[in-house]
């Protein structure tokens, strides 16, 4: 399976072209646009998420509620372009006309300046609309395709919040309870108790024209053993995994399982014993599971840290690219806290790596035969 996607931040819309799905998932826009409507809600969203309502519109690829095996195409309409289309319009237009929403002050944190000098674009604008986190609205609509795939063969997938500036939960258990407070919850978050503090944190830093960054976590659950290979670097999957996660907009750091934390700890205390009952299974997850860049079996655990978001209403020094002069960054509409929302992305993100892992390990042009092939590799596992 294969994707491109393509789109500005204020054009008229964003698009997608999915490749290598089998024949026969059963597929609705609705799958989509649930997972849509949960990247756009959160505690410390900015204004735009009141402007826009995202729906997916699905124009090849389906027919009547099941992938055809064709290339699936994904549009979603961009509700704000009514507004920039003298902005934004494919024409030529004036040198008066191009002044118009011109950035020159590049924001630090942003791509905005190295874009700006990579591209040789003089108007800034050009950068910012493509490298904007409004491209991760088709990411999502992407894996939600793909958490479709894997929920049919019974592979669950949940993002949550850990931390939001430095307030942090103190442990979880992933079960039906948890699962349903992160789904009712304006921050994602399975601790109640935290997430008022976590709120009143992002009141202080929206009040104070700051922004706050936080940690993620996805847990997958339900895996095939061995996804990914050891033979050579490029299939391990775990490294397929951290650098997906690492490019949605403002990630920092990957870690599985335990992570920076076995730095601290003997190899003794770090591996997942391995013991037998009627199957092989661990005593422990501290790897996340993964070993040799291979699934092991055991719940799939991997954590993100998010920056605080570069675009502040108290904004940082920077130049002007045109005069040189020293200046303020430019200010564009934007969120005092997206760790919410970069947890439902992270987690249609993994949804994607890891169907992807399947259809590359399970070769299968109808989904009943992609089914019948995993129950039967299942069982040999099971049996070795």
């Amino acid at each position: 399976m294969r994707y491109l996607t393509a789109g500005e931040s204020h054009g008229p819309q964003l698009t997608a072209i999915i490749d290598g799905l089998p024949a026969g998932l059963p597929l609705n826009e609705s799958d989509i646009n649930n997972e849509l409507a949960k990247r756009q809600v959160g505690y410390g969203r900015g204004g735009r998420m009141k402007i826009e309502s995202d729906k997916v519109q699905i124009t090849s690829g389906l027919r009547h509620g099941k992938t055809l095996g064709s290339p699936l195409t994904l549009i979603i309409q961009n509700k704000d372009w009514e507004n920039w289309q003298s902005v934004m319009g494919t024409a030529p237009v004036t040198e008066k006309e191009k002044l118009k929403r011109q950035v020159t002050k590049p924001r630090p944190g942003h791509a905005d300046l190295v874009g700006g000098m990579k591209y040789g674009h003089r108007d800034l604008r050009n950068v910012l609309e493509r490298s904007s986190a409004r491209e991760t609205a088709m990411r999502v609509a992407i894996g939600a395709v793909a958490k479709k795939l894997l929920s049919e063969l019974d592979i669950t997938t949940m993002g949550f919040v850990k931390s939001i500036g430095g307030i942090s939960i103190d442990s979880y258990e992933m079960n039906e309870e948890s699962v349903s407070t992160i789904e009712s919850s304006d921050l994602r978050c399975p601790d109640e108790s935290q997430a008022v503090k976590m709120r009143t944190a992002i009141d202080q830093a929206k009040q104070d024209g700051d922004t706050l960054g936080g940690v993620i976590s996805v847990q997958v659950n339900n895996l095939p053993v061995g996804l990914g290979s050891y033979v050579q670097w490029d299939q391990k999957l775990d490294a397929k995994l951290a650098f997906a996660i690492q490019s949605i907009n403002a990630i920092k750091g990957v870690e599985f399982g335990d992570g920076f934390e076995l730095a601290a700890h003997p190899g003794s205390e770090g591996m997942d014993p391995i013991e037998w009952n009627n199957g092989y299974s661990r005593t422990t997850n501290h790897l996340g599971g993964f070993e040799g860049g291979m699934t092991t079996g055991q719940p799939v655990i991997v954590n993100a840290v998010m920056k605080p978001i570069p675009t502040l209403y108290k904004p940082l020094q920077s130049v002007d690219i045109e005069t040189k002069e020293a200046y303020q960054a430019s200010i564009e509409r934007s969120d005092a806290c997206a760790v919410p929302a970069a947890s439902v992305i992270a987690e249609n993100v993994t949804a994607t790596v890891f169907a992807e892992a399947i259809l590359d390990k399970f070769d299968a042009d109808q989904f009943d035969q992609l089914k019948a092939q995993i129950k039967d590799y299942r069982q040999a596992c099971q049996n070795f």
